[in-house]
């Protein structure tokens, strides 16, 4: 068996991580500490800190202009990347509750985007089929609940330019994706990780990025 060459990830390793990655603004950096403050129960939904500028490294990475996200929360991911939108970029993020993603709308405000994020309070398979059908998102990123993973994916793919990225978390699900007898919500992300290894139309790899992270890049016709 490969052995891994990550070392633990103790408290101070992280500490030091993050100390070494672009630090949060002060809205990104209330954000999520108001989520944790006011929601303690629910936090864990929230993106990584580390996870906030990755993302908003890819978005300016591949140039995008269009973001489309599936789940909210309070908006932590949402933030980070319509701020490193251009000016004229649009980010559609997709949520079902209007209570958490309360908190984001009023950050967006905050840090000035608040015109850059087309929030939809729907079913997220619902925003996602009403969207043109033609190749045109440049990112998608995916935080949803982990039943419809596979048919976020179905929908998305499509609808992504060539060289469109997509960013796929919690797809190691705290380690339970390693057995095989898994069930509920980590049977559901074993079968969207063997689903998106098997799809020919996206190159794709997996990180161990917090919960695990899947890049998928769309492959040109």
């Amino acid at each position: 068996m490969t052995e891994t060459k990550s070392p633990p990830l103790t408290p101070e390793l992280y500490d030091y991580v993050l100390a070494h990655n672009p630090p949060l603004d002060p809205v990104q950096r209330e954000l999520v500490d108001v989520t944790h403050e006011r929601l303690a129960g629910e936090a864990v939904m929230q993106s990584a800190e580390e996870q906030g500028p990755l993302l908003a490294f890819l978005v300016r990475l591949i140039g995008a202009r269009l973001v489309v996200e599936v789940g909210t929360f309070t908006g932590y991911s949402a933030l980070s990347m319509a701020q490193a939108l251009p000016a004229d970029g649009r980010l559609i993020t997709c949520d079902v509750s209007e209570e958490w993603t309360a908190y984001g709308r009023e950050a967006w405000a905050k840090a000035g985007v608040a015109d850059r994020v087309d929030l939809r309070i729907a079913p997220a398979l619902d925003t996602l089929r009403a969207l043109p059908a033609d190749p045109h998102i440049d990112l998608a990123y995916v935080d949803a609940d982990k039943d419809n993973y596979v048919a976020y994916w179905e929908e998305l793919v499509p609808r992504m330019r060539p060289g469109g990225l997509i960013v796929a978390d919690n797809v190691l699900f705290g380690g339970e994706v390693a057995d095989p007898a898994a069930t509920g919500k980590a049977a559901a992300i074993r079968r969207f990780n063997d689903h998106v290894a098997a799809d020919a139309r996206m190159e794709a790899v997996m990180l161990t990025v917090a919960d695990g992270l899947t890049l998928a890049r769309r492959r040109a016709e």
